[in-house]
């Protein structure tokens, strides 16, 4: 049975989702954000603190983009998988990979020096400079989706999951009126996807259930 360690809305939504396409068992353990403040037995499955973290047999994963890979290349060669032969194959690995590299992580700063610091360490110009860091290096997706519907290979993968995650944080962070119109439409059809839809119910349900705040973790403040 996998396991997956969670917060609400966190990165660990990337592998959710990714359990949730795929149709497989899985048990969810909820947690509190943040883990490593306010759920400190957690640091012995995890000594980093962090969300996600999932459990499948001897294996141990802690990076949400990697562990959307992993599954999509164990539990679905040729539907989320992109295999290596295939000539999307690159653009496949890429998209993983600038989903939290280049597209996630400018937003954490925003979140961290707009919402997360105490007053006095508040930074308002990091949090403006990285805002515009993303949006600029949304213009990779914009032009993507401008061409087809979904990032590679022709077909929805575990990409676009990877790189949803990203747009899915700039909505909490209000940076989505910044959109692009293709980017906007695009983000809008992989809300309507089931399992996108399931993925959101379970979380809630399971956090309720499970003794853990509803909030998504990008919408917490101290």
């Amino acid at each position: 049975m996998i396991t997956l360690y969670h917060c609400v809305s966190a990165r660990s939504f990337r592998p959710l989702w990714t359990l949730e396409e795929l149709g497989l068992p899985y048990t969810l353990k909820m947690l509190p954000f943040p883990p490593r403040a306010l759920a400190r037995t957690y640091l012995q499955e995890n000594p980093l603190g962090t969300v996600p973290l999932l459990v499948d047999g001897d294996t141990r994963m802690t990076e949400s983009a990697a562990i959307c890979q992993y599954l999509a290349a164990r539990h679905s060669p040729g539907v989320l998988d992109v295999a290596p032969q295939d000539p999307a194959y690159g653009a496949y690995l890429n998209w993983l990979h600038m989903s939290d590299a280049t597209l996630t992580f400018p937003q954490t700063l925003v979140l961290r020096y707009t919402h997360f610091e105490p007053a006095e360490r508040k930074q308002p110009q990091v949090a403006e400079d990285y805002g515009r860091w993303f949006l600029a290096r949304l213009r990779a997706v914009d032009t993507a989706v401008q061409q087809q519907d979904f990032l590679c290979a022709g077909r929805f993968t575990a990409a676009d999951i990877a790189v949803a995650y990203a747009l899915q944080l700039a909505s909490h962070l209000g940076l989505d009126a910044q959109f692009p119109p293709a980017v906007a439409a695009y983000w809008a059809r992989l809300q309507q996807r089931p399992a996108f839809q399931r993925a959101l119910a379970m979380q809630h349900q399971a956090a309720i259930d499970q003794g853990v705040p509803t909030t998504p973790a990008p919408d917490i403040r101290p």
